[in-house]
């Protein structure tokens, strides 16, 4: 053991505090040699590993009872090739880290999440995305991958350098190996205008393809108990830049977004009853607002308020329907729900286990506040996303197993033939990963 890799065990607990692990020991490596020999040392001690970032996900894909890694000494960019337009980034580095010093190089990612707390290896792996017509997931704009696989040996792969590797890995839910670093294609910073509006569910159902078609990134949140949304559209500018001034930013990015929401959820969870009449005064809180900026800084916003999720990728064609019967279980049960539903949009794309592989798809996005039972809700909502075909979010609640995924995934069996052959003697493995690709 090198003296700078450092070991030590206890308990371990996701961001949302759902789930929770004891593993025997955690190792934080400091190179990727570290990490293969970590690797090695538990395959010699009969011991399964899983690498963990900064827990957002609400599933148990990185928990273990055998070797936890930890991967904040790999941060950093590797390499720019502004030939390519790539860069190269260790694989603990934190998305606002890596947004942040693309940004002083004047380039950008294309298209990113919402929140920007996770490890790069952590998003990409579970299929994290935005919302975009024609541009995808963090993982589709990865153009190479290194991981250290079962044997401890290190492993790089691309369209050009094992590509039946690279057609499943890029989205890998932590069972093909530890991923290393990443190498993502970017583009030279760009602005975007971001135009926020509330607008009636009716409208924005009725109208979704003409807000889908002309627009290059449209999301909204729709409100239980009410029949209101709050729409937005981000488009690419010329400028010149507008940004929210601060002190309105921090009114409505923080003070309500975060603090008010946050007092409004504890009041809900004291007092259920509460809640629809809350829900009508969170849906009028925030008001229409147009600024432009560089990507992250409209992409992304603080998420403080904890909760619960779950998240399923539909049809796209099939979403207005989905959503209208989720409104109606809401509305006819004695369900009491304080969080918005998030819809987004992603494009078709090539990955194996990617939630919009082969498909156009849109998502629709349950919330519960930290703290109170999500289960009755949750459940329901299920119900009616796999009437449709749906794919679970692979870092979000879902009680979907191997034989589901068979189904709803063309090419399930390529993934899991891949991982038996890069992990056969399941050195990756956890009780989540046997669920849901089974044993």
């Amino acid at each position: 053991m090198s003296t700078t890799m450092s070991e030590k065990s206890g308990t371990w607990r996701n961001w949302a505090g759902n789930v929770t692990a004891r593993p025997v020991r955690e190792v934080t490596p400091a190179s990727v040699d570290e990490l293969a020999a970590a690797v090695r040392k538990a395959a010699e001690d009969g011991l399964t590993v899983k690498a963990v970032g900064t827990g957002h996900s609400f599933t148990a894909a990185a928990a273990t009872d055998g070797v936890l890694i930890r991967p904040q000494l790999l941060t950093g960019i590797r390499a720019i090739d502004r030939t390519a337009m790539t860069v190269t980034v260790e694989a603990g580095t934190p998305l606002k880290r890596l947004n942040m010093a693309l940004a002083r190089e004047g380039l950008s990612l294309t298209n990113m999440g919402d929140i920007m707390e996770q490890t790069v290896s952590g998003a990409t792996s579970t299929g994290t995305h935005g919302t975009g017509r024609d541009s995808a997931s963090i993982a589709a704009q990865i153009k190479g991958l290194e991981m250290v696989t079962a044997d401890g040996s290190v492993l790089s792969c691309s369209e050009h350098e094992n590509p039946e590797v690279f057609a499943a890995a890029r989205i890998g839910i932590g069972a093909l190996g530890v991923v290393t670093a990443i190498t993502f294609s970017v583009e030279p910073v760009f602005l975007l205008t971001a135009r926020e509006e509330p607008m009636t569910f009716d409208r924005v159902t009725a109208g979704f393809e003409d807000l889908f078609t002309e627009n290059e990134h449209f999301e909204f949140y729709w409100f239980p108990h009410t029949g209101n949304c709050n729409t937005k559209r981000n488009n690419r500018s010329a400028g010149p830049e507008k940004p929210v001034p601060p002190v309105r930013g921090w009114i409505e990015d923080e003070f309500l977004s975060n603090g008010v929401f946050q007092v409004a959820n504890l009041l809900g969870r004291a007092v259920p009853s509460a809640i629809p009449s809350i829900a009508r005064l969170s849906s009028r809180a925030l008001s229409a607002r147009t600024y432009t900026d560089i990507p992250y800084k409209v992409f992304t916003s603080p998420r403080r308020v904890r909760f619960v999720e779950m998240e399923y990728a539909v049809p796209r064609e099939a979403l207005v329907e989905t959503l209208r019967e989720l409104k109606s279980m809401v509305d006819r049960s004695a369900l009491r729900v304080s969080f918005p539903v998030e819809v987004r949009t992603a494009p078709a794309d090539d990955i194996a286990l990617s939630t919009a592989s082969g498909r156009e798809s849109a998502y629709i996005a349950v919330h519960m506040f930290k703290g109170t039972p999500y289960q009755a809700y949750f459940t329901e909502a299920e119900r009616i996303f796999t009437a449709h075909e749906g794919r679970p979010h692979w870092g979000k609640v879902h009680t979907r197993d191997a034989e589901y995924f068979s189904k709803v995934y063309p090419r399930f069996g390529e993934f899991t033939a891949l991982r038996d052959r890069l992990d056969p003697d399941r050195r990756f493995a956890n009780d989540y990963l046997r669920r849901v690709l089974g044993s």
